[in-house]
């Protein structure tokens, strides 16, 4: 299991790389503001149908040296339940290269795209690892149309510190909350204070289903205060195996594999995308994976769900109502919320299963039957397995 989660890995990072359209704000010059600050809070509902759990990561960048050794801290409302504040960590600047481990995927990336019981026309595109080494990559395969927003790192800032990180071991956790009060404070970035009224969002609900035309039906609840919606699947028959195909279906219905699908965006970047048919409107709550992507992935796939959700923004001092007055904040601030969700395309989730969905003909409720005594057969037999459907 470990090794397909490596592959899976390799390749979405790989593909990643190639698509993601970049959109930095370098911070130099007097324009820029002394100190950006940028808050990604997300919700992933647990792995088949279980609890939810939180994740945050604060990015303070400066464009200002540290006065004496580089610090500074987050201090939390007491809802966060992270104790009075956060520090944020300088990291070591990286070299650039390529860990001495690290080996070239083999083998093909087959992509499909687009809601629907059939593949579309064109698909799928293949990408050869081993031509992709030698830079021939499908021309007009990706474009800039999801430009992924960075924010502060610490490549593009003179100063910059990061949590979660080595010096305190305590994780956000499902309880927590940022509702309150919030404050930044350190030794390379003016002090910066907001408050918030928008907490974690909701945990997301997806059911799946084997459909009998080989295709896959996914569905989900709505959350009212979500932007909008992208679903991404990615398998293989033989992703144990050094050189088997993987296979990556995306929902958007151009061809569209950018980066920043699978990061944070904005609601106006969000607004465009389903303007493009890129991202599902927040009003869609379904969608099918073609029958190309189970035939090609066999019955090893995992998929995915975002929910992109609200934006918060602060300056100091705010920016002026009459656009022909200049504007140059001293800090900015940035909070971004999104919900994710995992599920094994075609298996209920564990959530239907205990609640007793599965009833007769008769319309009475199934009796669950005793647990059978068996050895499941290869990495797809354990996913069943771990679905509750069996060997």
């Amino acid at each position: 299991m470990n090794r397909v989660r490596k592959r899976l890995l390799v390749a979405g990072t790989t593909l990643g790389a190639l698509t993601a359209g970049s959109a930095v704000i370098a911070q130099s010059g007097d324009a820029a503001p002394e100190a950006r600050y940028v808050m990604d809070a997300g919700t992933i509902a647990g792995m088949m149908g279980q609890g939810d759990n939180h994740e945050l990561t604060l990015r303070l960048g400066s464009r200002l040296a540290p006065t004496g050794a580089p610090k500074a801290d987050h201090f939390m409302p007491a809802g966060a339940k992270l104790g009075t504040s956060v520090p944020l960590e300088t990291p070591t600047r990286a070299t650039g290269e390529l860990p001495a481990n690290f080996q070239q995927p083999k083998g093909r990336l087959l992509l499909y795209w687009g809601c629907g019981a059939k593949a579309g026309p064109g698909q799928p595109v293949v990408i050869d690892y081993s031509k992709m080494a030698k830079g021939q990559v499908p021309a007009g395969l990706f474009s800039a149309k999801v430009p992924a927003d960075l924010g502060p790192t610490l490549a593009n800032s003179r100063s910059f510190g990061q949590w979660p990180n080595s010096l305190k071991s305590k994780s956000i956790s499902a309880q927590s909350s940022l509702l309150g009060q919030h404050r930044i404070a350190g030794t390379y970035s003016p002090e910066i204070a907001f408050g918030l009224n928008q907490d974690f969002m909701d945990g997301l609900r997806v059911r799946s289903n084997a459909n009998p035309d080989g295709s896959t039906g996914i569905s989900w609840q709505g959350l009212g205060n979500a932007t909008g919606y992208h679903a991404w699947v990615m398998g293989g028959k033989d992703m144990g195996k050094d050189g088997g195909d993987m296979v990556w279906w995306s929902s958007s219905a151009t061809q569209e594999f950018g980066g920043g699908l699978w990061s944070w965006l904005s609601p106006s970047t969000v607004t465009r995308l389903i303007g493009q048919k890129i991202v599902m409107p927040p009003a869609q709550t379904s969608c099918t994976v073609p029958a190309e992507v189970k035939k090609a992935a066999g019955e090893m796939m995992m998929g995915f769900l975002y929910a992109y959700g609200p934006e918060a923004n602060f300056a100091f001092p705010e920016r002026p109502k009459d656009p022909k007055i200049a504007w140059k904040p001293k800090w900015t601030a940035k909070v971004r919320y999104r919900s994710m969700a995992t599920f094994m395309p075609g298996m209920p989730s564990m959530s239907d299963m205990l609640s007793g969905r599965g009833q007769d003909e008769d319309g009475d409720q199934q009796q669950p039957e005793a647990p059978k005594k068996c050895k499941p057969k290869g990495l797809g037999g354990l996913l069943k397995r771990a679905a509750g459907a069996g060997c």
